[in-house]
């Protein structure tokens, strides 16, 4: 029997569409993206790409936590850049939120984010 739960935290952005922020399914939970968005002002966060990468990680961490997990539990990260270049900011910002051993992750270039957000990031926890 399956055990299916909507997850939802107020220190997360609102979902901006048809989604959740996660759905968690017996002991699994899987995170929908976040784009730097602030939870209180729904607009995306002012700064360079470092800043809106910390946005995102706080968002993910909220609605793990929300889940009753962690970033670290996270097994499987994807993460969508809007210029790859960015790449290395991205590995060192989140070396500042993920300890090893890391969760599995893709790093995917694409033209386009919403609200023109330059970096958006989605995964599966297990908990």
């Amino acid at each position: 029997m399956t055990n299916k739960a909507i997850i939802h935290s107020d220190q997360a952005p609102d979902a901006i569409g048809t989604y959740s922020q996660a759905v968690k399914v017996n002991n699994t939970v899987y995170l929908s993206g976040q784009i730097p968005l602030d939870p209180e002002t729904m607009t995306l966060v002012e700064g360079d790409f470092a800043t809106q990468t910390h946005q995102v990680f706080k968002n993910l961490d909220a609605v793990c936590r929300a889940a009753d997990g962690s970033l670290q539990d996270i097994v499987k990260l994807n993460l969508y850049l809007s210029d790859l270049s960015n790449f290395p900011i991205v590995n060192e910002v989140m070396a500042q939120y993920f300890e090893q051993p890391y969760p599995a992750r893709a790093a995917i270039g694409i033209s386009e984010l919403p609200k023109g957000s330059a970096i958006e990031a989605d995964g599966i926890m297990v908990i």
